[in-house]
């Protein structure tokens, strides 16, 4: 039997920071292979955003087709650990390294729960670049499924979407995210003679307050509100004395499935026009929500078998590649504590890797029932 903790030590020693290649998918390869899967491996993209590695594991078997999708780059370490964020040290039961919790502990959670279950129709979709652009991550990975006609008939990814205990939360859905940049220009000039000039500042400024000013909704019952934040202003202006030629601004929104991110894109832009600004603007995935049913209870009857817990259905947090996957066929997250994740020593207790395989063998039992 395959060992999660000792699987996850060796994936947190290959340094995978995003985007990720190689040794990381070496060693992912070396656990799948003799479990029965045919590993295809490539990589895609170029510079900036790649290029990517991912890899796509397939194993035929009975029972319904069940996908686990999860990613193996990681965030750069930072500085002030105990010891090296590669180590992957085991001290009074904590896995420590970059990665134990986002997710290289929940791919190798799902590895060694495969290897109880050989009879499993299995497909891992597992990309490179997941905490970066995302370009040439799970996308690509939906087309090369697509080419080879693989479709999946649930997905599970291994996000970590515990809070307090392992198993007290699923995620069934997210809000989608854009991002915008408001660029104001205006001409530069004398702060004595500003009818000589025309400062973009004012113009910014009074823009702004109107998308502060603005509420999206209120929430529904899976969603909290939408929102919008103002991330950053630039200027740029090293004198004292002259009026700027350019003004800018960036926005967050965060939204959930009462909108669309085109939609929000469009509104904004009306707005900016209105004060002789212009914007650029990024969707990085729409809102999703796959409503409680088979799925969810599935996983909830998995965990409360294991943990005794009940988990609560949920849409918070961040974006995640389930904005994708959900557009194959049913998709929930779930996986491992989320306390430590992108910290300075993030770590896993070894107790819930143990239990987090058993819940995904499980998990894996049940739909193929």
């Amino acid at each position: 039997m395959i060992s999660a903790t000792d699987l996850a030590v060796a994936l947190i020693r290959a340094d995978s920071v995003t985007p990720a290649r190689g040794a990381v998918f070496d060693v992912l390869e070396a656990a799948l292979a003799p479990l029965g899967f045919v590993v295809d491996r490539f990589v895609v993209g170029e510079a900036p955003d790649g290029p990517v590695e991912n890899l796509l594991a397939i194993r035929p078997g009975t029972g319904r087709h069940l996908a686990f999708a999860g990613h193996v780059d990681v965030v750069p370490a930072g500085e002030g650990w105990t010891g090296s964020p590669w180590s992957g040290d085991v001290r009074g039961g904590l896995l420590y390294g970059r990665g134990a919790v986002d997710m290289k502990g929940a791919v190798a959670a799902f590895v060694a729960a495969a290897a109880r279950r050989p009879e499993a129709q299995l497909t891992l979709i597992v990309t490179g670049d997941e905490e970066g652009p995302a370009t040439y991550g799970t996308l690509a990975l939906i087309d090369r499924m697509a080419e080879r006609g693989i479709a999946p008939d649930l997905c599970l990814v291994g996000e970590p979407t515990s809070a307090r205990l392992l198993g007290d939360t699923i995620k069934i859905g997210r809000r989608g995210s854009v991002n915008i940049w408001i660029d104001v220009a205006g001409r530069q000039g004398h702060v004595a003679y500003p009818h000589l000039a025309d400062n973009p500042v004012p113009r910014l400024v009074a823009l702004l307050a109107e998308v502060e000013a603005i509420v999206l909704d209120a929430g529904n019952r899976w969603f909290q509100p939408s929102n919008i934040e103002i991330t950053d202003l630039h200027v740029g202006n090293p004198a004292t004395n002259v009026i700027p030629a350019r003004a800018q601004g960036r926005l967050s929104i965060r939204f959930n499935d009462e909108h669309r991110g085109a939609d929000l894109v469009a509104r904004i832009r009306t707005l900016a026009e209105a004060h002789g600004a212009t914007i650029t603007a990024r969707i990085s995935g729409e809102a999703f929500l796959t409503p409680p049913g088979p799925l969810s209870a599935m996983v909830s009857a998995a965990i409360q078998a294991e943990t005794g817990l009940t988990p609560e259905l949920s849409t918070t947090g961040g974006t995640s590649d389930a904005r994708f996957l959900s557009q194959l066929c049913p998709t929930v997250e779930f996986g491992l504590l989320n306390a430590t994740m992108h910290q300075v020593d993030e770590a896993v207790a070894v107790a819930d890797l143990d239990a987090l395989t058993a819940i995904y063998a499980d998990i894996i039992r049940r739909a193929g029932a």
